[in-house]
Formats: structure tokens, C-alpha cells, sequence
């Protein structure tokens, strides 16, 4: 049959195996029961419907518009693997040019954002050069022709220093240098321009024990204890520009509560509207003061409490398990925002003795919290598949950015997460009610965020840097609005799948729980539903319902997860490193369940696992011995069937080569796997070369096109503008099955290269495209494995690339 002819009939029958066969039972949440039915999201939780998520509505979305890696601003001649990292940033006046901070790198760095959607490196700026090795920058900020760069200098915890280097943003050069009289973090200007505050932190030593002897390394006191620099900034000549040093009152913080109050260490500040008020965190002392920010004059000053949390991950065992608990724990807040002229918005980022995985919005003039986050901020985490349990045990999600601005007449509060590397948008027009609006995914640890309301613009900053895992430190440009679309429907690229809610045993909804997707499958018969799996980095395994029905048309939103099924062996939760999976159509009409691709630590722990409709494992069968004895650590990693009237076959890709092929670097291997004699055969798969040192190239997916032709996923192991080859490619069988012992090598042809795709969502482009399958509705579907949120950004991109009939011609 030609490839036409062979693709139509496989068409017409809605799935590869559907063959008129009755369709899979309404899976509730699997061996889970006490979760109970997952039919969509519920009104009662704030987070639980895909408004919460994203917007339908153009006019009220942030679009992700450009992912700038910050390594290709280095000065030339700098190794490209050196750390270079994104923290605070700033913009010119013109909204036009971003400044940031470096400080790995001692230098801050400059990006025209004139075109949002292409920034463009515009140089650095060396501060070391301007003082010693020791320099590095805190924060920036831009008035008028000039940046403020506020630069720690201290070589020592006990003799702080730093300084405020003021330069002129079109020469760049540095026209004065201020001393500040200890080591400072945060600086904020008045948006009239006339005064700035700094933050001066005079931060502890992690390593040496308090002044007063005893307790933990780290404990305060330390002295000298911090304070804040007011700096007038009268016309326009940096020379006429004074500080005025402000203490805090140490009887004034200990009367309001606060931890260790004769060591006031300042961590960041913020302005209000009207230019009459600043607002500093007291992190490490667990509080907020409030000043007059012409006089100084100490207005207020409050203990920022603790906080208990019900409903959360605590353990970072591989299980996403959200019915643990904390005891109370101080906020010790990070950054801070002024909602309006009365209320305060604390990022509750934690320090060494606290850290509540949320955010606060507080009465400034009495300290009375009027909304917390509570356990909102881990749900929204979850719910787009960036959790990161490894960080479960300790403070979650993180919350340590914070910024609050005016938009289109609404005021957001955008708020964000160093450990999950999101940051979520909140409408603050009541600041009582905060309501959730969106969430944003960036790279590795958000920590700058900067509004430009002139231009509806947000920039975010993340300061992780790891060429070694091919994640870089990057600014990520969002814009809001219609305006930004460029052809769009209006729907973000991220959140591209998320998951629905189910009932925990306290009855209380909470959502599923996932990640690390790595794996497709269609459903048998429902067109609109797809099935995957998680690998090694959640444990015990999960199968998940993906439901593709609100994808398409004029509201359209995110795939979505409804259902889960625990997988059990002998009777108990089993975690399983599942690359792949197949859904069975139903035998005898009873439901057919489920095939798993399984890699193993070795070669002979790779297997096909059989599992049944409720998640039991019924079956493994091993590779071959010789297959298995050649193995190194790539096994497994796709599976996909048939069933005929010759009976039942599985495919099976191999990711790479066996030792006893040609080498790891000629070709891969696809098995077929007959059920019913238990007979193999194999073909070679013919693998492109890398293209850069270090490199590799494997399969990560295999599925069944037709009756004779397969198509499967080839990729390199690079990420981010590195990445060159993440495609699917079709191979056709032979008529007639390879003599025992020989391994005939296909012919490839490139059905899709995904990589225009991957890019097209403006992010960081992800590694790991790992799961493929052709959908009952004909269209074929890509997921990437977001490696559980270790070593990458964690951003799952869903992608629904079209009509199979048209790409598999």
C-alpha cells in the first residue's frame, strides 16, 4: 500500500489501535481513591480554573516575547561557559535600554529592549575595573541621563563597604563615586526623581557564630548592624547629589517584636505611590519598617509573624504529596511593594529560621496582614508541573521577588518563585482580595523583576547560571496586551498543560500532582484524549488522562490533566523510571490497560511492563540478553503498538546504539516485539552526528504511523540557542522481517522539525522534546520532559503540531 493509501486508512480509524474496539473505562484518580473524581476544576479554590491560569481574553495577557541569554552580552573574548549572571535590573527612561547587575561577573550589563521581541546586547560595563576584584554589584537603578549602581566592596563581614557609582547611560562611563559607609543591597528612587534609598544591609557571615556566643553558625548578632542611606538628589549635576545616613531605633524594632532588633539588617526597599512614604524589609529580623522618606523620621515598624501552612508538600521524597503540614514559622520577608499609599506586599522568600512559600499584603501604618497567600502559591506550582520537590523539606516554592505596578489602569502585584522559576501575576485593584490572574514561566531563579508600565512591558531577571547543564542566566521580556499577539490567538504558550483538581482524604481539592513527562499515547477510542506517564523523577509512578477538547478555537486554553492512576506492583505504590507508553484497546471487552517503556539503571533492568487498567502490573518482559548485555546507561526510552489480525506488536526505540553495534554514534535500534510467541526482531536506526563537542544524538520516542511505518523523535541533548536537533523523523519496515541475528538499517525522512516550534514559545528551548503520538482526532501531539525542575528550567511545552494526514504524507 503506498504511504498515502497506508496513512488514510490508519486515519479513518481515529487512533493506531482503535479497530472499532470499545473504549477505555472513566478512570477516576486511580489506586489513589481517596482523591476521588477529577471532572474539572472546582470553583472553590482560587487557583482551580484556567482563568487563573490564562487569560482567553487578549487585551488582559501577558505574552512571553523574547528569552535574552545574558552570556552573549559578555565582553569579547570571554569564554562563553563563564558564569554571567542577570539579578536586579532597570531601565532607561525611555523604556528602551535594560540595565542589570552581574555580580559573578563584577559588571553590569546592557540590552536595548527597543524591539521587545528581539533584545539585543548592547556591552557591559567592568566595575571591578573601577575598584578591585572584590566589587560587585547589588542593584541599579536609572534618573534621569544616569545609573545609579550600588556596589558592595567588602572583603570582610566585620569592615563593610560599598559604594554608589553614578554613570552616564549614554557614555557609559562612571562620573562620580559615593562612598556608603558599609555594604549595601537595595536601592529605590522616588518617581519624581529627587531622592533615592539604600538599603544597607551590612549582611551576617553564614559561617561564624553570634557576638553573644552559643546558638547555630549564622545566628545574629553580628555586628555592625545595618541602616539606610537616604540620597538627595537635587537637579541634574551628580556632584550636588548628598547621603544622608539613617539608623534604625533598636528600641523601636525590639518594642515591635522583632528577632535580634539591636542587629537591623535592611534587605530591600520600595517607594510608595506618592512619594511620601518608604517601606525597608528587615529579613533576617523578621519585620518592616516604615519611614518618612523626606526626613527619615521612623514611622512604623512591624513583625512581619509567622505563618502555619496545611496542605503542602513536605517531604522532597519524589511524591508530590500535598496533605503535610509546617509548624509556624517567621515570614522573613525579601522583597517589598507598595500596593497603594496604605498597604505593603512582602515576598516571604525565608532566611535561616523561616520562609512561608507565599506572599503577604500588609496594613503599613498598623502591621495587620489583610491576605496571605497560605499555600496558593505551591497549589499554582503544581498545577503547571513546575514543582520542585527536591526543595519540599525546606521552603517550597521560595517566593523571593516581588514588584507592583500599574498596567492598563490594573494594578498587578507580580510576584516570584526562585525555586520553581515562575512568576505569578496578581490583579491587586483590591488589596484585601488579591486575585490570580496568570503565571509567567522564566529561567532558572527569577530575582529581578521590573515593570515598564510606559510600555506594558515586564522583564524579569534570573540569576542561576550553569553551562554545564545548558541553562543560562537570561532576561525574559512579557508583554501585555493585544499589541503583542503578532499574529497569535491570544492564548500564552505557557501554561501549554496543566492539571485539574481532585479530592484529597480530608476531602479538600488539591491538584494533581506531575512531572518529568516523557511519554504519548492516544486513547483507544476518545478522540480528544490522550495518556502519558512520569519517569524517575516522581515516584511512585503516575499514568495521567490528558484531555485535548478546550485546545482548539476561539477559547482556547491548555491541555489538561483529569485523571490519575497510581501504578502498583504486589500491591503497593512502585516507582518506575517509564519512558514510554501505549494504551491498549480493550480485549474481550475488558479494558486493555497499558504498556510501559521502562529504562533501567542497567541494561537487563530495561523492560516492557504490562499494567492493567487500574495501574497493577501484571507482566515484564526483559530485552534479549545480547540487546541488554550491549546497553549502557541509554535504554529504553518509547514504546507503541498494533493489533491486527496477526495479533499483538509492540515497538520499542532504544536511545542510542549498543556497545555491540557500530559504536554508540552510528545507529540506534527500534525493536518489534511479537506478544504472543515473545519473538524480537530489530532494525538499525541511522542517527545524525552532533554538531557541537559534547554532544549526542538518540531517539527519545517511537509511535506507529501505520500498518508499516513508524515515526519517531531524534534529538540532541542541547537546550537554549544551542539546540539544533529536535525532529521527528518517519521510517518504513520492511516486507519482510530481518534473518535472525542481522539488524538491517532503515532509511529516514523528516516528517517535522519541532524545533521552529520549541522556539516559537519565546522561552528557554527545552532539551528533553520526549513524547509523541498521534491523537484519535488526527492530529499529532509533542510533549518535553521537564526533568522534574533539576538542572532545567522545568517548563513543559505541549505542543499540538497539526494534521498527521499532512505531516505524514
Amino acid at each position: 500500500m503506498s504511504p498515502n493509501r497506508r496513512h488514510a486508512a490508519f486515519i479513518a480509524s481515529g487512533a493506531a489501535l482503535a479497530l472499532g474496539l470499545s473504549a477505555f473505562p472513566a478512570f477516576a484518580v486511580g489506586q489513589q481513591a481517596s482523591t476521588g473524581s477529577t471532572s474539572g476544576f472546582t470553583s472553590t479554590n482560587a487557583l482551580g480554573s484556567t482563568s487563573a491560569l490564562t487569560s482567553t481574553k487578549p487585551r488582559e495577557t501577558f505574552h512571553r516575547l523574547a528569552t535574552y541569554p545574558v552570556f552573549q552580552n559578555a565582553p569579547a573574548g570571554t569564554d562563553p561557559a563563564d558564569e554571567t549572571v542577570a539579578e536586579i535590573s532597570a531601565v532607561s527612561e525611555d523604556g528602551n535600554t535594560l540595565i542589570h547587575t552581574d555580580a559573578a561577573a563584577r559588571r553590569i550589563g546592557f540590552v536595548d529592549i527597543s524591539d521587545p521581541g528581539t533584545p539585543r546586547g548592547l556591552g557591559s560595563l567592568s566595575l571591578a575595573e573601577l575598584g578591585s576584584e572584590h566589587d560587585e554589584p547589588t542593584s541599579v537603578a536609572v534618573v534621569g541621563d544616569y545609573v545609579l549602581v550600588v556596589v558592595d566592596s567588602s572583603t570582610s563581614f566585620t569592615s563593610p563597604s560599598g559604594r554608589l557609582d553614578v554613570v552616564d547611560l549614554a557614555t557609559r562611563t562612571r562620573v562620580r563615586s559615593i562612598d556608603l559607609g558599609g555594604q549595601p543591597d537595595s536601592i529605590a528612587i522616588t518617581h519624581d526623581g529627587a531622592r533615592a534609598v539604600i538599603a544597607m544591609e551590612n549582611q551576617r557571615d553564614e559561617d561564624v557564630l553570634a557576638d553573644t556566643g552559643g546558638g547555630e553558625e549564622g545566628d545574629l548578632p553580628q555586628a555592625p548592624a545595618g541602616f539606610l542611606q537616604f540620597v538627595d538628589l537635587p537637579g541634574t549635576d551628580p556632584e550636588a547629589w548628598q547621603t544622608r545616613p539613617v539608623a534604625l531605633d533598636v528600641a523601636a524594632l525590639g518594642a515591635a517584636g522583632l528577632d535580634t532588633p539591636q542587629d537591623a539588617e535592611p534587605e530591600y526597599v520600595a517607594i510608595n505611590p506618592s512619594d511620601t512614604k518608604v517601606a525597608v524589609t528587615l529579613q533576617e529580623n523578621n519585620g518592616v519598617a516604615v519611614l518618612d522618606v523626606v526626613t527619615g523620621e521612623l514611622e512604623n515598624v512591624f513583625s512581619a509573624g509567622e505563618v502555619a501552612l496545611e496542605g503542602v508538600d513536605v517531604d522532597d521524597d519524589g511524591a508530590i504529596d500535598q496533605t503535610g503540614s509546617t509548624e509556624a514559622a517567621p515570614r522573613e520577608p525579601d522583597a517589598i511593594g507598595w500596593v497603594d499609599d496604605e498597604h505593603v506586599a512582602t515576598a516571604n522568600e525565608g532566611d535561616w529560621k523561616g520562609g512561608t512559600r507565599g506572599w503577604t499584603v500588609f496594613e503599613a501604618a498598623t502591621g495587620d496582614v489583610v491576605w496571605d497567600a497560605g499555600a496558593e502559591l505551591e497549589e499554582l506550582a503544581v498545577r503547571v508541573g513546575l514543582h520542585n520537590d527536591d526543595r519540599a523539606g525546606k521552603k517550597g516554592v521560595e517566593m523571593e521577588g516581588l514588584a507592583v505596578a500599574t498596567l492598563d489602569g490594573v494594578r498587578y502585584a507580580f510576584v516570584g518563585s526562585e525555586r520553581s522559576n515562575f512568576v505569578a501575576v496578581y490583579d491587586v485593584s483590591d488589596p484585601a482580595s488579591p486575585r490570580s490572574v496568570q503565571v509567567l514561566a522564566t529561567t532558572n531563579g527569577p530575582e529581578g523583576l521590573l515593570p515598564v508600565p510606559s510600555r506594558n512591558l515586564l522583564v524579569v531577571s534570573s540569576e542561576e547560571d550553569s553551562a554545564e547543564d545548558g541553562v543560562r542566566a537570561s532576561v525574559s521580556v512579557f508583554g501585555k496586551g493585544q499589541r503583542y499577539l503578532r499574529g497569535a490567538a491570544g492564548t500564552p504558550a505557557f501554561p501549554s498543560i496543566v492539571s485539574a483538581d481532585a479530592r484529597t482524604e480530608a476531602g479538600t481539592a488539591k491538584p494533581i500532582g506531575w512531572t518529568a513527562l516523557g511519554a504519548l499515547s492516544a486513547d483507544p477510542t476518545k478522540r480528544d484524549r490522550l495518556w502519558t506517564v512520569t519517569d524517575a523523577a516522581m515516584s511512585p509512578t503516575s499514568i495521567l488522562s490528558v484531555s485535548t477538547a478546550g485546545q482548539r478555537g476561539k477559547n482556547a486554553g491548555p491541555a489538561v490533566i483529569d485523571r490519575e492512576i497510581v501504578v502498583t506492583e504486589d500491591g503497593s505504590p512502585v516507582g518506575l523510571d517509564a519512558e514510554g507508553i501505549w494504551a491498549r484497546p480493550s480485549v474481550k471487552g475488558k479494558p486493555g490497560g497499558f504498556w510501559l517503556g521502562v529504562e533501567g539503571a542497567t541494561g537487563p533492568e530495561n523492560a516492557l511492563v504490562r499494567v492493567s487498567a487500574s495501574g497493577r502490573v501484571e507482566e515484564r518482559v526483559s530485552l534479549p540478553d545480547d540487546v541488554a548485555d550491549g546497553l549502557g546507561k541509554w535504554g529504553i526510552e518509547g514504546v507503541s503498538g498494533t493489533v491486527d489480525r496477526t495479533g499483538e506488536h509492540l515497538f520499542v526505540a532504544l536511545q542510542r546504539g549498543l556497545t555491540s553495534d557500530d559504536g554508540v554514534g552510528g545507529y540506534a535500534r527500534i525493536g518489534r516485539y511479537d506478544v504472543a510467541t515473545g519473538e524480537w526482531a530489530w532494525f538499525g536506526y541511522p542517527l545524525s552526528r552532533p554538531t557541537a563537542d559534547g554532544d549526542w544524538v538518540g531517539l527519545s520516542e517511537v509511535t506507529v504511523v501505520d500498518r508499516d511505518t513508524l515515526a519517531v523523535i531524534e534529538r540532541d541533548k542541547l537546550n537554549g540557542p544551542a539546540a539544533k536537533l529536535k525532529a521527528v523523523y518517519t521510517v518504513d519496515l520492511p516486507e519482510r522481517d530481518p534473518r535472525p541475528g542481522t539488524v538491517p538499517v532503515l532509511r529516514k525522512h523528516l516528517a517535522i522539525d519541532v524545533l521552529p516550534a520549541l522556539r516559537a514559545t519565546n522561552g528557554w528551548t527545552q532539551e528533553k522534546l520526549e513524547g509523541l503520538t498521534i491523537g484519535g482526532d488526527g492530529r499529532v501531539y509533542a510533549v518535553t520532559d521537564n526533568d522534574g525542575v533539576q538542572d532545567a528550567t522545568g517548563e513543559t511545552v505541549f505542543l499540538d503540531l497539526g494534521k498527521a494526514r499532512k505531516l505524514f504524507r
